[in-house]
C-alpha cells in the first residue's frame, strides 16, 4: 500500500478488519498490475496540488487533508472467491466513450492508448503554469484536463508525463544515479531531522546525514507533504537499514529529476503556443 509518497508498506487487506476499505475501488489495485491518479475534489493552493501516480491501494493519509479520490487506470471485471487466486480477469480503461472519441477526433483520429493519455494527464497536471492558472479552479473541484488538437504537444507531453510517472513509481533507472552521499555512522538512529549546507541531518549533534541535497529538493512539496523532511520523519527513533538509506538516495533523485521535468513541460507547452490549451473535459468519468 501507499501510506506516504514514497513510502511503501504492507497492508493486510481484509474488509472486515478495515475502516471504509473502498473494496469496489481498492480491488482494482490489487487483483492485476494496474495504475492510479490520486488526487483530491478540493486542493487548496496551487501549491498544495495533490497529483500522485501509484500502483497500491492508498491509505487515508497517503496524501495530507483526506477526502481525496484513487482513479484507477483499468477496470477489472468482478470476481467470484471461487475463481483461483491470481487468475485476473479483462479489464478495460477507466474512460468514458465520449471522452475517448473525443480526444481521438482532436488528434485526427489517432487513437492513444490509456496509459498515452494517462500519461499525458500526469504530465499537464505537473505544469507549474497550469497549477498557478487554474488555481481558483483547483480550489472547488477536481483538475480539469485541458485537451489539444496538436498530436505533437500531445506525444511530446505524454512522454514527459512518462518519465515522472516512472519516477514517482520508483521504476526509472535513472533512480540509480544517485546525487547523494551517505556521511557518518551507518548505526545512527533518526533522532532530529533538518537541513542546512545542502545536507538532511538525521541528528542533533549534525553529524550524520545525506550530503548533496540541494535546497529546492528539499523544499519539495507532494500536496502538504515535504517529502524528504516526512519521509524520515516517519522514522523517528528508528535506526536506517541499508535499503532505507538506498531508498532515500532514490527519492532525491526522483525529486530532482521531477522539479526539472516540470520546467520542461512548462518549456514544451511554450513552444507550442502556450496557454490556454482547450478546457474542455475531466480526465475520468
Amino acid at each position: 500500500m501507499l501510506y506516504r509518497p514514497f513510502d511503501i508498506r504492507w497492508l493486510y487487506f481484509d474488509i472486515r478488519a478495515l475502516g471504509r476499505a473502498r473494496e469496489s475501488t481498492m480491488r482494482h489495485m490489487i487483483v492485476g498490475k494496474n495504475l492510479g491518479l490520486i488526487t483530491l475534489r478540493l486542493n487548496g493552493t496551487g501549491k498544495d496540488f495533490v497529483c500522485l501516480a501509484t500502483r497500491h491501494v492508498i491509505e487515508k493519509g497517503s496524501l495530507p487533508r483526506g477526502n481525496y479520490s484513487l482513479f484507477p487506470l483499468h477496470l477489472f471485471e468482478d470476481q467470484s472467491p471461487s475463481k483461483k487466486l491470481g487468475v485476473v480477469e479483462p479489464s478495460r480503461p477507466n474512460f468514458g466513450p465520449a471522452f475517448l472519441r473525443k480526444i481521438s477526433l482532436d488528434l485526427a483520429n489517432e487513437t492513444p492508448t490509456p496509459e498515452d493519455i494517462f500519461h499525458y494527464a500526469y504530465g499537464v497536471f505537473h505544469s507549474p503554469t497550469y497549477r498557478s492558472r487554474y488555481a481558483e479552479f483547483l480550489k472547488i473541484d477536481f483538475p480539469r484536463l485541458p485537451l489539444t488538437s496538436s498530436i505533437e504537444l500531445f506525444r511530446a507531453l505524454a512522454a514527459l508525463g512518462g518519465e515522472l510517472v516512472s519516477l514517482h513509481l520508483m521504476e526509472s533507472p535513472k533512480l540509480e544515479k544517485h546525487i547523494t552521499q551517505f556521511q557518518g555512522s551507518r548505526n545512527a538512529q533518526v533522532e532530529k531531522v533538518t537541513w542546512s549546507d545542502d545536507t538532511v541531518w538525521l541528528d542533533k549533534a549534525q553529524t550524520t546525514g545525506f550530503a548533496a541535497v540541494p535546497e529546492p529538493v528539499w523544499n519539495f512539496h507532494i500536496g502538504g507533504y515535504q517529502v524528504c523532511e516526512k519521509w524520515l520523519k516517519d522514522r523517528k527513533g528508528r535506526t536506517l537499514s541499508a535499503e532505507d538509506i538506498a531508498h532515500y538516495h532514490k527519492i532525491v533523485v526522483a525529486l530532482s529529476e521531477t522539479i526539472h521535468l516540470m520546467s520542461e513541460i512548462d518549456a514544451v507547452i511554450e513552444s507550442h503556443g502556450g496557454w490556454p490549451l482547450k478546457y474542455r473535459s475531466a480526465i475520468c468519468s
